[in-house]
């Protein structure tokens, strides 16, 4: 049910500083900077209409929170249809999942693959 490989979520310890460097030395766009409840989502791309984005997360916050992610790697962000339904899916069949969280974006969930490499999966239309 994954319909595309949406963000590669990057963990930085300066966001201002990463988002002069991608968008400075790199010619980045910036497509999304939100702020909700302390946490700073921002989104960057090569160009507007490209597919897939760049999202620079707060390692500092993160580690804060103790989520029990690897924030030494980027990690993938899909997007899925029927995001419920393929969750249950996936725990039925065994792979360990985190509870849907409401982010600034949308609903998202993360699980493991059998190297407990961390992915997430945000709600899509």
């Amino acid at each position: 049910m994954i319909s595309r490989i949406g963000q590669v979520m990057v963990y930085v310890r300066d966001q201002n500083a990463a988002v002069t460097f991608w968008t400075e030395k790199m010619g980045f766009t910036v497509m999304h900077d939100k702020e909700n409840d302390g946490m700073r989502w921002i989104e960057i791309a090569p160009r507007e209409d490209a597919e897939t984005s760049i999202v620079l997360h707060d390692k500092n916050l993160l580690e804060q929170m103790d989520t029990g992610l690897s924030l030494e790697t980027p990690s993938l962000l899909f997007y899925a249809s029927n995001f419920e339904q393929f969750r249950n899916e996936l725990a039925e069949k065994g792979v360990t999942v985190g509870d849907i969280v409401a982010m600034p974006t949308g609903r998202t969930f993360n699980f493991v693959d059998s190297e407990d490499n961390y992915f997430a999966v945000l709600e899509s239309d």
